[in-house]
């Protein structure tokens, strides 16, 4: 996967953080807290790619436009940014070698405990 940095997104996540939209969960809690699949595709139906693709770190060009695959790096649940979500595509992002990613998440995540 060739992923780079969303700034949509990382506009996006600031607001909402900078909002108060933070659910401030702990590091484990994204595989419980992330949306389904169902989930996913309601969002997408009722707001369309664009906005769903503001809820992901990650973008890959490579992808066709427009569906799941050129997406990734989700951080919330379509209502607030999660900071486990964040947590956890810092140390994907660092894993995988996205290095941009990695930092703005890091970035995030200052924002959020600056509270």
């Amino acid at each position: 996967m060739a992923a780079k940095l969303n700034p949509k997104a990382l506009t996006h996540a600031r607001k909402l953080i900078k909002s108060g939209k933070v659910e401030r969960d702990v590091r484990d809690d994204w595989s419980e807290h992330a949306p389904s699949t169902d989930d996913e595709n309601a969002y997408i139906d009722k707001h369309g790619f664009a906005a769903f693709a503001e809820w992901h770190l990650g973008r890959d060009d490579a992808q066709s436009e427009g569906t799941k695959g050129s997406v990734s790096f989700p951080f919330g649940d379509f209502k607030k940014v999660h900071r486990c979500a964040v947590i956890s595509l810092e140390s994907r992002a660092a894993q995988h070698g996205h290095d941009d990613i990695r930092d703005a998440a890091k970035k995030l995540l200052e924002l959020m405990d600056s509270d």
